[in-house]
């Protein structure tokens, strides 16, 4: 294995390609034939579905019984000059997914090797070693990884690591009727993205833009990477997400410095007192 086995990051230097979704809003239709793929092949249980009256987005939210999420976001337009003063509105929609984390905290964190880097890139749960700690929780980012109320343990999209060995496609992308998830090498996505980008901003979308597909970002960019018809905020997501545990290193030296000082000093104290 090519990895660096002390933070787990994928150096893109396997025998095997780096595989991803690109999620491209812009075709998403909100018809959630992904959520249901997804749980059919996953054996996902069926989450707290919150029945809002103003919006098909039934689900809510990412979480142990939601590895795909279809979210529906109503956006009021500016005012134009010449319109009847109350705007347009447009629905954003955009099927979320667990990002893959070229740095992933929650990986990293994990104390008994129940989240593992596969030979596809991917970050995947080992449900038959997870022991419920949680710490994978808050290290998330973008809250993706949850932990299931019925057996504690940690659950979250495996991009199909099953079908992937098998040379399938993932479920969720399979099912898609627009394209709308793609799946591929993800040196390939990166590059159709950028394309796509450029088209929609010459049809007028001034505002698409790519998200989480820059390796040089806070996490070293996604395994599941969007394009995003506006800003992430306004579709729930962090602008500038970070790896939780970037900072660890330093921490850690820190303290073993303070340590090794404090221990110093100890063994100071003492010979000095047996002088006297």
């Amino acid at each position: 294995m090519t990895y660096d086995l002390s933070v787990e990051r994928y150096d893109g230097s396997d025998q095997h390609k780096r595989m991803g979704f690109f999620t491209d809003t812009s075709l998403c239709i909100g018809c959630k034939a992904c959520e249901i793929a997804c749980k059919e092949w996953n054996h996902v249980p069926e989450a707290d579905l919150v029945h809002r009256g103003t919006s098909m987005d039934n689900t809510g939210t990412l979480g142990a019984d939601t590895w795909r999420h279809v979210a529906f976001i109503e956006e009021r337009q500016p005012v134009e000059l010449g319109d009847d003063g109350e705007g347009g509105l447009r629905w954003l929609m955009s099927s979320d997914v667990c990002k893959h984390c070229t740095h992933a905290a929650c990986l990293e964190v994990c104390p008994t090797g129940a989240l593992f880097r596969t030979e596809f890139g991917t970050v995947v749960v080992q449900e038959e070693i997870c022991n419920g700690c949680g710490y994978c929780v808050p290290a998330c980012p973008f809250g993706v990884i949850d932990k299931r109320k019925e057996d504690g343990r940690a659950w979250k999209c495996t991009l199909c690591y099953d079908r992937l060995k098998d040379d399938q496609t993932p479920a969720c992308a399979q099912a898609c009727p627009t394209q709308s998830i793609q799946f591929g090498e993800l040196d390939d996505l990166r590059e159709h993205a950028q394309a796509r980008v450029a088209e929609l901003v010459d049809r007028g979308e001034t505002r698409a833009q790519l998200y989480l597909s820059d390796p040089a970002d806070g996490i070293g960019g996604g395994g599941a990477f969007f394009l995003l018809l506006d800003d992430p905020e306004v579709y729930g997501l962090p602008p500038d997400p970070i790896d939780t545990t970037a900072d660890l290193p330093g921490i850690w030296r820190t303290t073993a410095l303070a340590a090794g000082t404090l221990l110093a000093g100890v063994l100071v104290a003492g010979f000095a007192g047996r002088r006297r």
